[in-house]
């Protein structure tokens, strides 16, 4: 339900704020709002989600979520706030729900592997995002369809609504409670373990390379509302166009649930993550609404090959009692590379036009490919992931 709400969330407010500047940096501007705090915050957070409750980490999380949602909300219904082109108090909101996030994404990470066997986790992985993706669907064009035929005020509404559910389904979650662990330690040693172990697993940290790099120049999600005007296929088109890539990604996810433990997953991962890139080539010529909705859902059933494979290495190779920390370390990778590489493109549509700054991230992913391949070898020959055994 938050995956929903937040994904329909962005989809009105990328809308609402190119409307108002007609400026595609603006566009950037949102990730990087979002991308700073979270990027402060991350590890802490995730130092906090190994020592607290990961399920009370992740409810007061949502409940910052929900709060940014209401504030939007309230935007709408006082609609001077915003005049005269005026976003900056959208940017405030975007910064604050950064923190929450920050504190939300390692506590509901590491709270998986409190409920999951071990001996499971690659397909709990792969459902886990699959679901997150079908929520990546469903939310785009939600949000997209309330705007373009009801408005900003009640596409808000339903966000605070959903917001509001995911709470109270979070609150009704049973895990077990880790034992204290005996050690004492300060924060800023707890966070170099987390960071030490990270840099010592060379196979780890290659592929959350791989997929930073690669999101950060590959991705053009941030400028889908300039596409949708281009295409003139309005809000409606835009949520179709968010939710593409999330439609690719559920169903790679659901055929590698129901398939044995890859067989050459390292080899895998570079090939999707080529795919990814050409996708976004293909993207950036087509001026075909049909052709832009495939390449995008073809990039998103690649990027899941590689997100699959990346947590599914990451539970399996770390302890219980780091994987907050960890999954703090990978949503600074991965999660803020999302947000900067937002910023990436505003900036890179800013100085070289739209369509040539899209061509240039599927070009630099496809070299971002190439030089890790070269670089990373022990990650390009790894087999069977399910064979690892944690240090």
């Amino acid at each position: 339900m938050a995956t929903v709400a937040r994904e329909a969330q962005m989809v009105v407010v990328g809308w609402q704020v190119y409307e108002a500047t007609r400026d595609p940096l603006s566009l950037g501007l949102i990730g990087l709002a979002e991308a700073l705090p979270f990027i402060a915050v991350a590890l802490y957070a995730g130092h906090i989600a190994d020592k607290a409750s990961r399920k009370w980490v992740a409810i007061l999380g949502i409940f910052g979520l929900l709060l940014s949602a209401i504030a939007l909300l309230i935007f709408t219904l006082r609609p001077e706030t915003l005049a005269h082109g005026r976003v900056w108090p959208i940017y405030i909101v975007i910064f604050l729900s950064g923190i929450a996030r920050s504190f939300t994404r390692p506590a509901l990470t590491a709270l998986s592997a409190d409920v999951v066997p071990r001996e499971t986790f690659q397909s709990a992985v792969a459902w886990r995002t699959s679901t997150w993706h079908f929520a990546a669907i469903l939310g785009p064009a939600l949000g997209g369809l309330l705007y373009g035929f009801r408005g900003a005020l009640a596409a808000y509404a339903t966000v605070t609504a959903l917001m509001t559910i995911s709470l109270a389904v979070l609150l009704f979650i049973s895990a077990e409670e880790r034992p204290a662990e005996k050690e004492e330690m300060t924060i800023g040693e707890s966070l170099r373990i987390g960071l030490r172990f990270v840099f010592s697993q060379r196979v780890i940290l290659a592929a959350m390379s791989l997929d930073l790099f690669s999101v950060l120049f590959g991705g053009a999600v941030a400028l889908l509302p300039i596409f949708a005007r281009l295409l003139d296929v309005g809000p409606q088109g835009l949520g179709v166009l968010r939710a593409a890539p999330a439609v690719g990604a559920v169903l790679m996810g659901i055929a590698i649930a129901h398939r044995p433990p890859m067989q050459r997953a390292g080899r895998s991962m570079f090939i999707a993550v080529a795919i990814f890139g050409l996708a976004t080539i293909g993207f950036g010529l087509s001026r075909s609404f049909i052709l832009s909705v495939i390449l995008l859902t073809i990039g998103g059933m690649a990027d899941n090959v590689s997100v699959v494979i990346r947590s599914t290495l990451i539970q399996t190779l770390t302890p219980a009692n780091m994987l907050g920390r960890v999954s703090a370390v990978n949503q600074i990778f991965i999660g803020s590379s999302n947000e900067i590489g937002a910023f990436e493109s505003g900036v890179a549509a800013k100085l070289l036009g739209t369509v040539p700054s899209v061509l240039f991230g599927g070009v630099m992913t496809l070299i971002v490919v190439a030089v890790t391949s070269w670089a990373a070898p022990q990650l390009r020959k790894l087999r069977r992931i399910d064979d690892l055994t944690p240090v």
